[in-house]
């Protein structure tokens, strides 16, 4: 405001009234600040009016989106977050994209215009253009993806080995007696989608077997998984095990094969992956990948906050991979058992 005071000759008071719309401020003068102050891409810092009277500064404040609150996998990498980020004295401005291009280019605007520190982000599924990405990385702004990356931006990343925990689990359900394997997975436009599905047909591979094609789903919820599930297994050359992308995929399974009077582990085996409570709460409960979301959220903001304070240059991209583990439990059988 100081800025545009300067350049038009006025107060920073009168700045100030005039894009509040103040009636003390002639109309033909707030149009012609407002008109300047949009022209010079000028955007009032909310927080900062929010913030005014407190100590803390809006050089603190990261901003963080969430594709949707209702997974227990994000809510679990927002946990991380925020653990991190209060612990180095920061605070988190979070936002939902809902899977949303739209909203999540308007959510990075956003918090753009409240200048806030940096921002952590796990992409929309629909999302195909990077515009906004860039912007804010041109402007200043350092970006850490977390799980669903954007390989078309040199930015830094903290993702779980997708890879290496569908290997495992594929793996698994191989060694525990299944000859087809069928895969419920999410779109190979996203990293994680093309490298759980490469994981599961390196697994196959390993072990002497073709990948069948049509064992090849891309389902990504419980609601498509129920639908889909009594189809395969109603052919005469079913599938005797299912490993999904996510638990409530997963649980999506189990509870079709259960309604079809399956029994699961001995007719049907199945993984899941994230090990969310869902995982526990299931009759018997499921064999998951654990995606440890809580430690991604806090090498994620670990990287943002050391990009604010200097550790890493701006433009330093910094790229961080989480362990998967594993945990087995009643939806798949134990490979020393079976004959």
């Amino acid at each position: 405001m100081k800025d545009i005071a300067a350049m038009l000759g006025v107060s920073v008071a009168t700045v100030s009234r005039a894009l509040k719309d103040n009636p003390s401020i002639s109309r033909e003068q707030r149009e012609k600040i407002k008109k300047f102050a949009q022209e010079h891409h000028y955007f009032p810092n909310v927080i900062a009016e929010r913030l005014r009277n407190s100590k803390k500064s809006t050089g603190r404040v990261i901003g963080v989106i969430v594709p949707q609150f209702i997974h227990y996998y994000f809510s679990s990498v927002l946990s991380g977050i925020e653990q991190e980020a209060s612990r180095r004295g920061y605070r988190i401005l979070v936002a939902q994209s809902n899977e949303k291009y739209d909203r999540e280019v308007e959510i990075c605007k956003s918090f753009y215009q409240n200048k806030v520190c940096g921002i952590i982000v796990s992409q929309a599924k629909d999302t195909e253009q990077y515009g906004h990405f860039v912007y804010l990385l041109e402007n200043g702004v350092p970006l850490v993806f977390y799980d669903r990356i954007c390989v078309g931006i040199n930015a830094s990343r903290v993702v779980v080995d997708d890879y290496q925990g569908s290997l495992k689990a594929v793996s698994h359900l191989i060694e525990s007696g299944c000859k087809r394997v069928a895969f419920f997975g999410t779109s190979t436009n996203m990293e994680i989608g093309k490298n759980r599905l490469n994981g599961y047909k390196d697994a196959l591979y390993g072990h002497g077997m073709q990948v069948d094609d049509s064992l090849i789903c891309f389902c990504d919820n419980r609601e498509d998984a129920e639908r889909l599930t009594p189809e395969l297994l109603s052919r005469p050359n079913r599938p005797d095990g299912f490993f999904a992308v996510n638990d409530e995929t997963a649980i999506g399974v189990l509870y079709a094969a259960k309604h079809m009077g399956l029994r699961v582990p001995e007719d049907v085996s199945i993984c899941g992956f994230t090990n969310s409570y869902n995982s526990l709460a299931c009759d018997p409960m499921l064999t998951t990948v654990e995606q440890r979301g809580v430690q991604v959220g806090i090498e994620a903001a670990s990287v943002l906050i050391d990009t604010v304070e200097g550790k890493y240059d701006i433009d330093h991209v910094e790229k961080r991979i989480v362990k998967t583990r594993l945990v087995l439990r009643g939806t798949t059988r134990n490979p020393a058992g079976n004959s």
